[in-house]
């Protein structure tokens, strides 16, 4: 299916306003995550754009999620220089009940605080026009790498003030980001409806001009290995993070488990949570699903991933700091 052959019916049934569907956020039933109803993309929809060819790039071994206080500068600075030494890069999300620094800001700092950002760029709050200052902002910036995503729609009851702009979807900011000559990196959820399209799905990102790919979490690696084989038969030639769930409380553990397209092992939490140290064991947890992650055929590196405490955001750093460490140690061993 291509744009041209969804029917206009379909494409003004998306509330996101997709050419390019489906989106991550379709529930396990096939649900649309805005609105009563089904889906209104049943198969992945292939890009119909001029493919563009993204650069090679070398893809990082830890790419860590980044948590800070919002509006703190010190915050930023400290959460920084506890994961500098641990990772590659960090990854700065977008937050659908809050505001954060504007994206081009949040790189300067963090570049300014010896980590190299992936900063996340959604269309839910921008219109093309902003999406566009935003990654000429970036590359001036010396931000190598974007987040390309639709976005997830907004709860009915956050922040029913704000209106939900959907200018573009996830495949056509990232033709944007490669015409700007920024690394557009591109999430990927195998296990949201279609699952049996989202290899392809990926793969026309790519074709849209990503660069690199980073996949939400799974309930097993065996998945993530099913998965990648049936994207790189279907033509996937970019670099794959695989995402690495960090849990140490229940905090932790119902973030992952309450966001759509996320599945985390119920025997793992369980495993964790019961366990008379739950850091320690959710640390090892962690470093073992890295272990497994890395050794299938087509994933380079891992996305150590989670508010990882619910402790607050130095110490969930310091968690995933120490995450990244035992892999890279594990890594250096062999």
């Amino acid at each position: 299916m291509t744009a041209e052959s969804v029917g206009e019916d379909e494409a003004d049934a998306c509330p996101k306003h997709m050419q390019f569907g489906p989106c991550g956020g379709v529930r396990p039933d096939g649900q649309c995550e805005m609105r009563p109803g089904p889906c209104a993309f049943p198969e992945t929809v292939l890009w119909d754009g001029a493919p563009a060819e993204a650069p090679r790039v070398m893809a990082p071994l830890i790419l860590t999620d980044f948590s800070c206080l919002p509006f703190d500068t010190a915050d930023v600075a400290a959460t920084a220089h506890a994961l500098a030494d641990s990772c590659d890069a960090v990854l700065v999300g977008e937050h659908q009940n809050r505001p954060d620094f504007p994206p081009t800001l949040m790189g300067r700092l963090l570049l300014e605080s010896g980590v190299q950002p992936w900063i996340t760029l959604s269309c839910r709050d921008r219109n093309r026009v902003v999406l566009e200052q935003e990654l000429r902002g970036l590359a001036l910036t010396g931000v190598q790498t974007v987040l390309c995503v639709t976005g997830d729609g907004r709860a009915y009851d956050v922040r029913p003030d704000v209106t939900q702009t959907f200018d573009l979807d996830g495949p056509r900011l990232v033709a944007l980001a490669a015409d700007v000559g920024v690394t557009a990196a591109v999430p990927e959820t195998p296990s949201a409806p279609p699952v049996s399209g989202r290899p392809l799905r990926l793969v026309q990102k790519q074709r849209a001009g990503a660069g690199i790919a980073v996949l939400n979490h799974m309930s097993a690696p065996a998945v993530v290995a099913d998965f990648m084989a049936s994207a790189r038969a279907a033509g996937l030639a970019i670099p794959v993070l695989a995402a690495v769930a960090v849990i140490t409380d229940e905090l932790s553990a119902a973030v992952l488990q309450g966001l759509p397209g996320l599945a985390v092992d119920p025997a793992v939490v369980d495993s964790v949570l019961g366990a008379p140290d739950p850091v320690e064991a959710g640390i090892e947890a962690a470093v073992a699903e890295a272990r497994a992650l890395l050794a299938i055929d087509g994933v380079d590196g891992v996305n150590v991933s989670g508010l990882a405490s619910g402790a607050g955001t130095r110490a969930g750093a310091e968690i995933k700091a120490e995450v990244g460490r035992r892999i890279r140690q594990g890594r250096e061993a062999r």
